[in-house]
């Protein structure tokens, strides 16, 4: 099943705020703090931004009502209402209560009916973790509409009375280190909704992945408040061992801090994860078309641009997009509210991709997401017909002993293709004579192997030596994210009126069986590289054939979405399994000998999976 965002919604309180009066709106700045002021906006770049205060400096606003003003707004521009949720993320650096926790604040405040919570904590990065828990339980099938919102209300942290009372050790009546923020921080929310389907008015954007990773074992705290100290806390040295709160703030323990020195040591880590994720093959900078890259500077973008372009990546700054210095650096909100205005004023179209990137100081955390535009439901047109040649993609020939990988892989898969097309329940499929028994015979017999598949995967990680540990970990993400597919053929199957008890009791047929112990077999052996092959196979078939394989039962036979979901998820979310195969075949990992270990497993996995296609019901 795949997740679309399918709504956005912004929420700014208040009238932008220039930078020639924040001074007055956030108060207390003498002589050198106002040359300070004037220092950090000149290099950040930000001309207006909101607060939740009005102009005595008084809190207007709860964050949690930030937040549900944004919900707001994206549900409104969805037609929905909040009974219409089941489950609420929310994601922002401190909200308005240390207890309960923020999403249950916010869920009481929109109301609604019974929903699931998820309260993502941190800083930026917080509000991807909180949509990538969302688009997770969609693409499961536990949730059918999933709201997701990154609200902060920063202002009450920049008030001149939580400096005034603070240690003085860069003047201005406080801490050059949290002066630093007191300039760049602002108020806002921004929200999305992710559902199982593309609406059918205007374009939605797929979420094909969504990854997080924190490098906090490696760094230092960099963005901090509830301590005075720098570097890891100790304790008994933190705001709640101080015996008060009043305390607490007397010894500045309360005051947002910023290791202004370590922006670069941030910008080089956040590349060095983009180029992991090019090396994987899920990111290609060439063919993205819009990126929107949370930052708090125009500073880290320049380093940014800089370093792109020092490792000789093309870089078009016309698809990189920010609204930083119209809407300021509203954290957790931030990605959210520059998505909200792309969307809003129709900056994608169908087709083309985009990429959320953001950063986060706290202790080095990164999150991104890539997002493809699609068509209107409505507008997507029913593809009926296999074509000529539904290869799986090739890549650039890697050379080996014998020709390159990708060229003999190729030749294995048109020996694939031509049994495939001799398999009897795939010729009246092509010949628009499927049956609904063809549909439910296949979906039985399949669910008998692909039961298996998620156990050899694993087993082949586990002999992958230190060696090859790269090999291994992309094993246990692939089986962590293929160990429920067999629960996704059993729904189709009974959505299509067949029994989950009959299915589930079913047996192998004589195909199934000899691929499922070849597959084993193979994933039981040490350093099991030929399995490269069988993954070119499978998810071969998941990028080249499934989707049209899906739409083709759905016209024949007139089923619904919901009982063609194991081909149509195959369909799309393959291409993101196959993108990744493509990395490790063009790698040098490679050699003459592994290459021809795939292209033997290849063969083998390629006949044995037609037999059992070949052989439905021969138990």
């Amino acid at each position: 099943m795949n997740a679309f965002i399918t709504a956005a919604g912004a929420y700014l309180p208040g009238d932008p705020v220039g930078n020639d009066e924040i001074a007055a709106r956030l108060g207390g700045v003498d002589a050198r703090g106002d040359r300070l002021r004037r220092r950090i906006l000149a290099a950040n770049g930000i001309a207006k931004r909101h607060y939740a205060l009005d102009e005595r400096g008084r809190t207007t606003e709860l964050n949690e009502e930030l937040a549900a003003a944004a919900l707001k707004s994206m549900l409104d521009d969805r037609g929905l209402a909040p009974a219409d949720l089941d489950m609420l993320a929310t994601a922002t650096t401190q909200g308005d209560l240390l207890v309960p926790g923020f999403a249950s604040m916010v869920h009481g405040r929109i109301g609604g009916g019974p929903m699931q919570l998820l309260s993502a904590a941190g800083v930026c990065a917080s509000s991807l973790a909180a949509l990538d828990a969302a688009v997770a339980k969609v693409r499961l099938g536990d949730r059918e509409r999933a709201a997701v919102v990154g609200s902060e209300l920063a202002s009450r942290w920049l008030r001149a009375s939580r400096f005034n009372g603070a240690p003085a050790k860069g003047g201005g009546g406080g801490d050059t280190d949290a002066h630093f923020l007191r300039w760049m921080l602002s108020d806002g929310a921004g929200s999305v909704l992710v559902e199982s389907r593309p609406r059918a008015d205007r374009p939605s954007l797929r979420v094909d992945w969504v990854r997080t990773v924190s490098l906090a074992h490696e760094h230092e705290v960099c963005m901090r408040a509830g301590t005075a100290d720098a570097g890891t806390p100790a304790a008994g040295r933190t705001w709640q061992d101080m015996g008060s709160a009043a305390a607490a703030e007397q010894a500045g323990m309360m005051l947002l801090r910023q290791d202004t020195s370590a922006l670069g040591a941030l910008a080089e880590a956040g590349l060095k994860e983009f180029a992991s994720l090019a090396r994987q093959g899920l990111i290609d900078l060439k063919r993205l078309d819009h990126v929107l890259c949370h930052y708090s500077t125009n500073a880290f973008r320049d380093i940014v641009f800089d370093q792109l372009a020092a490792t000789g990546a093309q870089i078009d700054t016309g698809r990189w997009f920010s609204n930083l210095e119209t809407r300021g650096n509203t954290g957790a909100a931030s990605i959210f509210i520059a998505l909200e205005e792309c969307w809003r004023t129709g900056r994608f179209e169908p087709g083309q991709t985009v990429l959320l990137a953001v950063p986060e100081s706290g202790r080095f955390s990164f999150g991104f997401a890539h997002l493809t535009c699609v068509a209107p439901e409505a507008a997507q047109p029913v593809q009926v017909q296999v074509p000529e040649r539904a290869a799986a993609p090739v890549h650039e020939p890697v050379p080996t002993s014998d020709g390159n990988v990708f060229a003999r892989l190729d030749a294995v898969w048109e020996d694939f293709e031509r049994r495939l097309d001799a398999v009897p329940v795939l010729r009246r499929l092509h010949a628009g004579e499927s049956t609904l028994e063809d549909y439910l015979r296949l979906l039985f017999n399949l669910r008998q192997q692909v039961a298996d598949g998620a156990r050899w995967i694993s087993r082949a990680a586990s002999n992958f030596s230190v060696d090859l540990f790269d090999l291994r970990s992309a094993a246990i993400g692939h089986a962590a994210e293929e160990h429920r597919d067999f629960m996704m053929i059993e729904r189709d199957y009974a959505a299509c009126g067949g029994s989950i008890e009959a299915i589930r009791a079913g047996r192998k047929n004589i195909g199934s069986e000899a691929l499922s112990a070849y597959m084993f077999h193979a994933a039981s052996q040490p350093d099991p590289i030929g399995l490269l092959g069988a993954m070119f196979v499978i998810e071969g078939l998941g990028t080249g054939k499934a989707a049209a394989w899906a739409a083709q039962f759905k016209e024949q036979l007139g089923l619904r979405d919901d009982q063609v979901s194991f081909l149509a998820y195959h369909g799309e979310a393959d291409d993101d399994h196959f993108a990744k195969l493509q990395a490790i075949l063009a790698s040098p990992r490679v050699d003459a000998a592994a290459a021809d270990a795939i292209v033997s497993t290849a063969k083998v996995v390629a006949r044995l999976y037609a037999l059992q296609l070949e052989e439905l019901d021969n138990v």
